[in-house]
This record gives structure tokens, sequence and C-alpha cells, in this order.
């Protein structure tokens, strides 16, 4: 887009929006300034904006959580995205089974600009819980959902993701350098699967797929996450029923067929 038209302002909401879409209930302004990098008098005048429009509420201790204008907003989305209702749908169905395969949870998730955004889970047996739910969002370079999806985009539109090439490091494990990255998405769109080896979580390995449209446009991802030593174990089981999962989820969308596990 032409900065020319830029509305500074707006930005300055959306960045605060997101930082409360990640965190929801936990930031107070202070905390949003410093996320943000906005100072507080423009923090102050844009929070009381946005709650008086409902985009968030405040709570007793202060904090902020996106409020019933959000929710409202979604619905409307939701409505004219019905194609992801029943992807969601054909996923718990579906992912029932790999779950039993592989013993772990499985995700599905969409791409929006340079991050994931979780739209289903499918709790496995194990313990370990992660910190992941619908709605939630990630940086796409740092997931193994991400950088599937990431993989199959032409390299015009991954450029115009990212402007900038910059790779903001999650953990040590992060890849940020542009040239390994983008090698590495190729190696992704020729093996037709992606692994994220501790890069957003320490600990967490994650291995996904691509789940296509009938003429191979990458429409979301599926993967599967679980602990390091249980990934070293699992990893060919893993591998096997997160692309199973994919095509599978994948003949639906080409079908329009609905489908139970």
């Amino acid at each position: 887009m032409d900065r020319k038209y830029w509305v500074p302002a707006l930005e300055r909401a959306d960045l605060i929006l997101m930082a409360i879409a990640r965190k929801p209930g936990e930031h107070k302004l202070t905390d949003l300034c410093e996320v943000t990098e906005i100072n507080k008098s423009s923090m102050f005048s844009l929070l009381r904006t946005m709650e008086t429009l409902n985009w968030v509420k405040r709570d007793e201790k202060e904090a902020y959580a996106l409020g019933a204008g959000m929710a409202y907003l979604n619905t409307v989305f939701n409505e004219s995205h019905k194609q992801n209702y029943n992807l969601v749908s054909q996923f718990l169905q579906a992912s029932l089974e790999s779950v039993r395969a592989v013993g772990e949870t499985f995700q599905l998730s969409v791409l929006d600009r340079s991050e994931i955004i979780y739209l289903a889970k499918q709790e496995g047996p194990s313990l370990v819980k992660l910190a992941s739910s619908p709605g939630m969002r990630f940086p796409a370079h740092a997931t193994a959902m991400g950088k599937m999806m990431l993989a199959l985009l032409p390299p015009e539109e991954l450029d115009k993701r990212y402007p900038g090439k910059l790779l903001s490091r999650v953990t040590s494990r992060t890849v940020t350098d542009w040239q390994v990255f983008t090698a590495k998405l190729a190696e992704i769109r020729s093996s037709g699967h992606s692994v994220d080896f501790e890069e957003i979580i320490e600990g967490i390995c994650c291995v996904a797929a691509p789940v296509t449209d009938a003429s191979g446009r990458g429409v979301a991802a599926v993967s599967t996450s679980m602990l390091r030593h249980a990934y070293l174990d699992k990893q060919e089981t893993a591998l096997q029923e997160v692309t199973r999962l994919g095509k599978k989820l994948s003949l639906g969308i080409q079908s329009g067929a609905s489908f139970t596990s």
C-alpha cells in the first residue's frame, strides 16, 4: 500500500488490539506502551476511544481484553468465511483418529499476513497441555504451520508479507537470516511438510502439513506438537499422520464434502 494514504492512528490501534489479543487480561496501559512502543499520551487516548466503541474492555485490575465490538466483528467475519467453519468441523472429526495414532495434540491454523491464527485444536492425552487456543496468533516464520503456508506462497507474495525481510527471534533456535529462511521454505515446498524444532517454544517440537484447494493453493495447515523427547521417538508416525490428515482435509475442501473419521 502507498504510505501516502496511511493512517498512523489506525496502525497504532491495530498494534494495540493485536497485543491484547495475544495476552487477553494481562496488559495494563503501561504494559501496552512497552509492548507497542506507543507513548503514554497516545495510548491513553486510543484505549479510551476503543473502550467507548466496545473494541476493548478494562477489568477491575486495569488490564485490557477484547470487547463485545470485536466479538460482533468476529461473528460477521466468520459468517462471511463459512469455509473455515466447515474446515474446523471436518478437522475436529478427522483429527480424532490422528490423536489416537500419535497420542499428541493436533492443531489447525490459517495464515494472516505474517502470523498464523489457530482455528481449532484437538487435545491429546499428554499431561503437558500447550498454551494455545482458537483465535491465538503466532509469528508464522517460527512455527511449522506458518512455514508450511509461507512455503506455498509465490515469491512476490512472500516479499509483501516481509517487506523489510526482518524475522524476529522467538527462541534461540528461531531462524532469523532471510536467505537461510527462504532456503528452508524451498526445502519445505519440495518435501510437502514442515518441522518446528523448538523455534516457537523451547522444548516443544512440531510437524505440519498443508491443506490445499483444487488449484493447489494452501488454505490452511495442520500440525501435531509434543515435547522434544517425545518427538524424537514419534517423528515418523507424527509425519505420517499429519500428512494423512492434511490430505484428507484437502480432499474435503476440493470436493465440498463432509465426512467422519
